[in-house]
């Protein structure tokens, strides 16, 4: 007989930029408001405590996450937080989503797989300037979930030559029951940014979640404000359904009671 677990989930579309105390006060208020409406996690986007960039300051990024746990542990909230970061062991590079529990603890880090770069014989651009680890799960609250980030649930053709290895559906193989996926995309004010970008990532996040059962947890980058993001922001239930879904333009916050099968 199945049993049903519920986690109450929180998402942050905040604007990323490289000035990290801005980032930090940002991010403080999103835990501010998922302790609030009592959310068990929160996830903020791709980059949002670093900046998106490989180029940052190390030492304020390490004070600067020390500074969010403690500020995750009085309010009880875990995050799922998006942040580029020089790991310690092998001084290497990663763009990461870092899993921190309700009491600060760190659980490890999904890191970037499917990293964009132009399609030239010598790519440039992220795949040069970030290194990648295997593919893992975590365990929160004794719920398996896993994490995303931007391209590595998009597998977008047109933005690096590495194969699609349907990341999702491994993390579905693997037992995850919830997916956070961590957001920074490319924007402008084309038509084609919001004929073909958005349908193809909204289709994207539906079909993917509906092949593996998935639920998926999903927030952008609302940098610049005036801009329309690159994807919504909110939840996809295992149908392929929203179950919540933001505005597509500026800040905004949202909670979900999640239930799954245990």
């Amino acid at each position: 007989m199945s049993s049903l677990t519920k986690l109450r989930v929180a998402g942050a579309q905040i604007p990323v930029t490289n000035d990290v105390s801005t980032n930090v006060n940002l991010i403080t208020q999103a835990i501010d408001f998922s302790a609030s409406n009592n959310a068990d996690i929160l996830l903020t986007p791709e980059g949002s405590l670093s900046g998106y960039r490989p180029d940052f300051d190390v030492p304020e990024v390490i004070a600067a996450l020390k500074q969010v746990e403690r500020c995750a542990a009085n309010a009880n909230v875990a995050i799922a937080l998006g942040t580029c970061f020089t790991e310690p062991d092998d001084q290497r590079c990663y763009n990461q989503l870092r899993f921190i529990s309700r009491d600060g603890r760190d659980l490890g880090a999904h890191t970037k797989i499917l990293r964009c770069s132009t399609l030239d014989d010598e790519p440039q651009g992220e795949i040069n300037h970030y290194a990648a680890r295997p593919l893992r799960t975590f365990n929160l609250g004794g719920l398996k979930v896993g994490g995303l980030i931007c391209n590595d649930l998009w597998a977008n053709p047109s933005c690096t030559p590495m194969p699609d290895p349907h990341l999702s559906q491994q993390l579905a193989n693997l037992g995850a029951k919830i997916v956070f996926h961590a957001v920074n995309g490319g924007r402008d004010r084309s038509n084609w940014a919001r004929d073909v970008w958005w349908p193809l990532h909204e289709t994207n996040l539906r079909v993917r979640a509906r092949s593996g059962r998935l639920w998926i947890v999903t927030v952008d980058n609302c940098h610049p404000l005036d801009m329309p993001c690159s994807t919504p922001s909110g939840v996809v239930n295992p149908n392929g359904e929203w179950a919540i879904r933001t505005k597509c333009q500026g800040k905004q916050f949202f909670v979900h009671t999640i239930e799954v099968d245990k």
